[in-house]
């Protein structure tokens, strides 16, 4: 099966790269282009494709509104986000509109492939229905968000849950603020008692709905 692309970005060039990554990819067919949020939503009524890989940050529209309305009028449509960088707010916003996943324009492209296989493809190795549970997740979190203040995390805690929301790994945390992993492992365990939550989903958003997710961190505090 050809899974129909539509691709938006504002850049011309990225739009080339992009549509010259699918087109020498079986399975993947080039239908169209946008240059904006705006002639994203438009065409996807023209053209009906399977999958938009929608660019975040777009002229007349933006990509998270583009997704928001695509997903409202054509839920059957998969739109996968463009994003030069993992800024959690803009991402838990687009996988709250409905969106099935993002993809860093930096990757490997033999990872591009290999993750949208993972979200089209029934017997690739990570199973559609694996993703959208994954996203499901991430989309319920929200629901769940403890309504426990910030006020009650000291600010090493705070340091630490913003490293988590923006999807660094313990090790990464422990790298980034100088402390050992086992230190960051305590203190993640602290934080959700803290918070009563129950894993790194729901710490995520509730940085993003308590604004944590930039804290300035400063090394070698314990």
């Amino acid at each position: 099966m050809n899974y129909r692309v539509l691709i938006a970005d504002d850049h011309p060039l990225a739009r080339k790269a992009v549509r010259t990554l699918i087109e020498g990819e079986s399975g993947f067919e080039w239908i169209g282009e946008a240059r904006n949020g705006q002639e994203a939503v438009e065409l996807c009524g023209e053209l009906l494709p399977d999958l938009v890989l929608m660019d975040i940050q777009m002229p007349v529209m933006g990509g998270l509104e583009a997704t928001k309305r695509i997903k409202q009028l054509y839920p059957h449509i998969r739109v996968v986000m463009l994003t030069v960088s993992d800024d959690v707010a803009d991402l838990f916003t687009a996988i709250r509109y409905g969106a099935q996943g993002y993809l860093l324009k930096n990757m490997d492209p033999d990872d591009w492939i290999a993750y949208l296989h993972g979200l089209l493809d029934d017997d690739s190795e990570i199973s559609r229905g694996m993703a959208d549970r994954l996203f499901h997740s991430f989309r319920s979190a929200d629901a769940n968000v403890s309504d426990v203040q910030p006020g009650v995390l000291s600010q090493r805690e705070c340091e630490i849950l913003s490293c988590v929301a923006s999807g660094q790994s313990n090790r990464q945390i422990a790298e980034t603020l100088v402390i050992t992993e086992n230190t960051v492992k305590n203190h993640i365990k602290n934080i959700l008692a803290k918070l009563s939550l129950d894993n790194r989903v729901q710490l995520t958003a509730y940085a993003v709905r308590h604004g944590l997710t930039q804290i300035g961190q400063k090394n070698g505090r314990k």
